[in-house]
């Protein structure tokens, strides 16, 4: 199925793109349509402000991670009852992997032959804005750049200065105001539940922009095809085990398609909180990240921080990223050390700077915990903290691209748990062995 879509892009990282992308889904979706989102790349936040206002999932579109195939397939099946799609960029247009335009918003467009609405900040800018248009639709003209969007415009003289010479449709003219900003922190923009209501950003776009002619643009992008067949996920299986799944304010970075394909492949997922509830009754555990570094204290005391050693030590499947694999750690040192899980052999520090950024690519390099051999990991790191592993820890992946935990090494192992500072996109092999190591379990 194609329904209507249109890619919300940037010149580059701030120009106002998630303001924009979020005002036209809460534009549209006031309007009465069933709006689908989309975020390119590996980011978790951007589509937490996305669910929220479209009421459907979002859903992140990366070809490192996914694979061409996997990003239709992914585009295909989040769509299925939408009316049209949003779908928000990463960076600027054409900025990719290493200097190029792999997995960058332009490939989306490409795989996807969606239209592009370009946001400008224009601030101290005039006549230099036609120049920068211009480049930009005459770089690559496989893609469609179906208008621009103005930002920061710092008064009725200065649209003026710009209009006189522009050639590209003009969709939107958004004001300069000090309002119109999320508040951030160090992994990035706060999550939409730590927000609040906030600002309008849909008002914000029926005041500042043509929603119609946006809308109209989404329904110029050819019709959708792709040179093999899409496999879409079947029905789902008998549930065959129940995985609890950590989310709360502490442990909430979760890739939609992941939670998908493990219900997919059988499992029931039961969500609880770390920092609230006492350990339910399941066969195994999916700890996400998130910012468990701000919950320390609450952490140390709650009663699954306690308990769930004693639980996993009965050989309880357990996969952990990044945040959950500081927690499942002996401690973390802040303002003082806090004690935590002691499940995985090391402790963590956390530092004031990014200590890894970027995409993950690895090898699994021992028939450990539930993993087999011949496993890969793909996916992406962003984090604070450094983790000393103990001199004798295993793990279960050396990677080719990217930090790692320590020195090219992912993946720590302890029994049956296993904890990666990558936030990993799953395969079907590994939803597989994860939900049958869960089953394994709930028979013995």
């Amino acid at each position: 199925m194609t329904i209507p879509r249109i890619i919300i892009a940037g010149t580059q990282s701030g120009c106002g793109k998630t303001t924009v992308a979020s005002g036209v889904m809460a534009a549209l979706t006031k309007r009465g349509l069933k709006v689908q989102p989309f975020k390119v790349g590996p980011d978790f936040i951007d589509p937490s402000y996305h669910t929220a206002i479209c009421g459907r999932p979002s859903r992140n579109l990366d070809p490192f991670m996914m694979g061409e195939e996997g990003v239709a397939r992914t585009y295909e099946q989040g769509s299925n009852g939408a009316d049209i799609a949003v779908i928000e960029g990463v960076m600027g247009l054409f900025d990719g992997i290493d200097g190029t335009d792999f997995a960058s918003t332009a490939h989306v467009a490409r795989i996807l032959n969606a239209p592009v609405v370009l946001v400008v900040d224009v601030q101290g800018m005039s006549h230099s804005v036609l120049a920068l248009t211009r480049g930009f639709q005459d770089f690559d003209t496989t893609i469609t750049i179906a208008g621009v969007i103005l930002n920061r415009v710092g008064s009725p003289r200065h649209r003026q200065m710009i209009e006189k010479s522009l050639e590209i449709p003009a969709l939107g003219w958004i004001p300069k105001s000090k309002d119109i900003v999320i508040e951030s922190r160090h992994l990035g923009l706060k999550m939409a539940h730590e927000t609040g209501p906030g600002v309008d950003f849909g008002r914000l776009i029926e005041e500042s922009c043509d929603l119609d002619v946006i809308r109209a643009c989404m329904y110029e992008g050819p019709v959708l095809t792709s040179q093999k067949t899409i496999s879409l996920p079947g029905k789902r299986k008998q549930i065959r085990a129940t995985i609890g799944v950590a989310l709360d304010d502490a442990f909430c970075f979760y890739y939609q398609d992941n939670l998908d394909l493990l219900r997919a492949t059988g499992a029931d997922l039961l969500f609880f909180s770390p920092l609230k509830d006492p350990i339910p009754d399941v066969d195994a555990f999916y700890f996400g990240g998130g910012y468990p570094e701000l919950y320390l204290s609450l952490l140390e005391s709650a009663v699954c921080t306690r308990e769930l050693k004693s639980v996993v030590e009965t050989g309880m499947p357990v996969y952990a990223e990044c945040g959950g694999l500081m927690y499942l750690t002996r401690e973390i040192a802040t303002d003082r050390t806090y004690k935590l899980c002691g499940i995985l052999p090391a402790s963590v520090e956390m530092t004031n700077k990014i200590q890894a950024l970027g995409y993950v690519r690895g090898e699994s390099i021992g028939n450990t915990s539930f993993l087999p051999q011949l496993q890969c990991l793909t996916g992406h790191e962003f984090h604070y903290s450094v983790m000393n592993p103990d001199r004798d820890a295993q793990f279960a992946f050396r990677l080719t691209r990217g930090k790692g935990i320590k020195s090219g090494k992912e993946g720590l192992v302890s029994g049956n748990v296993l904890g990666t500072y990558t936030h990993a996109y799953f395969t079907d092999s590994f939803a597989g062995i994860f939900v049958d190591a869960a089953c394994r379990f709930s028979s013995d």
